[in-house]
């Protein structure tokens, strides 16, 4: 086990916060970045950002800490898609650390959710329960999801494909479907989030956030050079639209909406397939994170309520699925932490959905 002792980042570390999240282990996570910490701080959470460093003097690990307040109890940290440690073995001598951090400087604490980017398995399990983690709920969409390599030639890309993705995406190009690279503004932003309510319509157990949330992330990604809109047309209106993030080596299509019953068949596939060519051009991405699909043991029921979803994404992946170990809890309270978990979070879930008409988290 290696051992680590946390601190709280600098003011220089926090002004410079995405070249060290990058330089992370695995090359951090767009969630993990300085764009979307503005967005959070904006919508009920504190940014704190902790810095772990290895008795090694190997890379230290950056991570950004979500901060909520509950009445009655104290504070929460939430670890999203965090921390990006090295192994999972890693794991236990990082929560010790937090737990030495918490004690001495952040007294109020009383529970710390991990969220670690690591494939899921027997043997990570153990690690993190080694670790002295508790496996709780998860969280993020993409605890499953399907992830493509990017680090080929886009010949061999589309070459690995499922077929009926595969003939979808070159009826498209045959058929020159109309796709944009558009500006980031105010009008296509609205018609973007036109497209993901008319998506979401069917789909249960889905709260779609205002408006406000996804127009700050949009610009600040954007701004950042770290985010980019798509959209397909259709007598010459928006049909489908995707924002997608590039963060490092790494990829993600966050956020999506399309019109059903439409005309133009593969359009979807042609929105994606001209993001991921031009983040590979641009930005030479590693993998791209198609951000969400059922469990790789449910992507083939028919009943899960994304299954669409799931066959469209792993499309693109031949079928794969990659699922997480999903969300850990580090309990530093535990009589706190059994009151959160019998009632305290499903209360502060349902409060918070019916006062700001967005999730909890």
């Amino acid at each position: 086990m290696r051992e680590f002792t946390a601190r709280f980042a600098t003011a220089q570390e926090v002004s410079d916060w995405d070249t060290h999240v990058i330089a992370n282990p695995h090359g951090g996570d767009m969630l993990q970045s300085a764009s979307f910490a503005d967005v959070k701080k904006h919508h009920g959470w504190k940014p704190v950002h902790l810095v772990h460093e290895p008795a090694d003097g190997s890379q230290p690990v950056y991570t950004l800490v979500l901060e909520k307040s509950v009445p009655g109890l104290g504070r929460l940290w939430y670890m999203v898609k965090g921390p990006a440690v090295e192994t999972v073995e890693d794991l236990k001598g990082f929560t010790n650390a937090t737990r030495n951090l918490v004690k001495q400087h952040a007294k109020n604490v009383f529970l710390v959710k991990v969220e670690p980017v690591i494939p899921d398995s027997g043997e990570a399990r153990a690690a993190l329960e080694q670790a002295g983690l508790k496996k709780t709920l998860i969280i993020q969409p993409n605890d499953h999801t399907a992830v493509l390599d990017t680090d080929r030639d886009p010949e061999e890309i589309m070459k690995g494909m499922q077929s009926n993705g595969r003939n979808k995406l070159r009826r498209a190009i045959r058929e020159e479907a109309p796709v944009e690279l558009v500006e980031v503004n105010e009008e296509n932003m609205r018609a973007m989030y036109a497209l993901m309510q008319t998506a979401r319509q069917g789909q249960l157990n889905v709260t779609l956030r205002p408006f406000s949330y996804y127009s700050r992330f949009w610009g600040n990604f954007a701004k950042s050079g770290q985010g980019r809109l798509y959209f397909a047309y259709e007598d010459g209106e928006p049909s489908v639209g995707a924002f997608v993030v590039n963060y490092g080596p790494h990829a993600t299509y966050k956020d999506g909406g399309s019109k059903p019953r439409r005309k133009q068949r593969g359009d979807a596939h042609l929105v994606q397939w001209t993001a991921i060519n031009d983040l590979i051009s641009e930005h030479g991405i590693k993998d791209y994170d198609l951000c969400g699909t059922p469990p790789s043991d449910e992507l083939k029921n028919e009943e899960h309520q994304f299954h669409g979803m799931g066959m469209f994404k792993t499309s693109f992946t031949k079928g794969t699925v990659v699922d997480y170990v999903g969300v850990w809890d580090q309990e530093i309270n535990p009589t706190k932490v059994a009151i959160w978990n019998r009632i305290g979070e499903k209360v502060a879930r349902q409060l918070w959905v019916r006062s700001r008409n967005e999730p909890f988290y």
